[in-house]
């Protein structure tokens, strides 16, 4: 497993060790790691919160055993894919690695509700729209074949009404979400996830 992220996943042990399991977790990259408000904006259940660091999909899917299924969570809001085309993967890599967490989810926790979140647009990343758009797709398709699984399409309400990157979402980075950014995937999350209203 990626040793660079050890510090975060035991801080994050740590952290949930003496807490109930059956909680719905968030688990991903720093999108969801960085999310402020996120128990306050599903107040109708009980969140984990296990983002880390500028985790790509595959690394998450390496630390999922170690990390999720200790928690046996009663649902899975996952986000990550854009830290892979950045370090230089494929679409096809990333649809592999969404493909390896959903066999993973399977083999040990059984079909329990999943939602993934696509691959946002952000204006750091621009020279890799093709690709995000291009990963979205094939993420889609995976996501449609598998038995418990939701996609949840914030890439297009990140975009303006002339299909334009929308800057007030994100931080000064271009890339981590603003408070306005998470209210969006927010609003989307509780009109598409009907778990997530308890």
């Amino acid at each position: 497993m990626p040793a660079e992220y050890e510090a975060e996943i035991a801080a994050l042990e740590a952290r949930y060790a003496a807490r109930p399991t059956g909680n719905i977790v968030f688990y991903g990259s720093s999108s969801m790691r960085l999310w402020p408000r996120l128990a306050r904006d599903f107040p109708a259940v009980e969140i984990e919160n296990w983002g880390f660091g500028g985790s790509t999909l595959a690394q998450c899917t390496a630390f999922f055993e170690r990390a999720v299924v200790p928690r046996k969570p009663r649902g899975l809001v996952f986000y990550g894919g854009d830290n892979d085309l950045f370090l230089g993967a494929s679409p096809h890599d990333v649809w592999n690695s969404l493909g390896a967490l959903l066999d993973a989810r399977d083999a040990l926790l059984g079909a329990i509700p999943f939602a993934f979140l696509s691959i946002k647009p952000s204006p750091a990343r621009g020279e890799l729209l093709t690709q995000i758009i291009e990963s979205n797709e094939w993420c889609w398709r995976e996501i449609e074949s598998r038995d418990n699984a939701l996609w949840v399409d914030v890439f297009t309400p990140m975009l303006d009404s002339d299909g334009a990157q929308r800057p007030e979402l994100f931080v000064a980075d271009g890339l981590h979400l603003s408070r306005a950014g998470y209210e969006v995937w927010r609003d989307v999350l509780k009109r598409e996830v009907p778990w997530l209203s308890g």
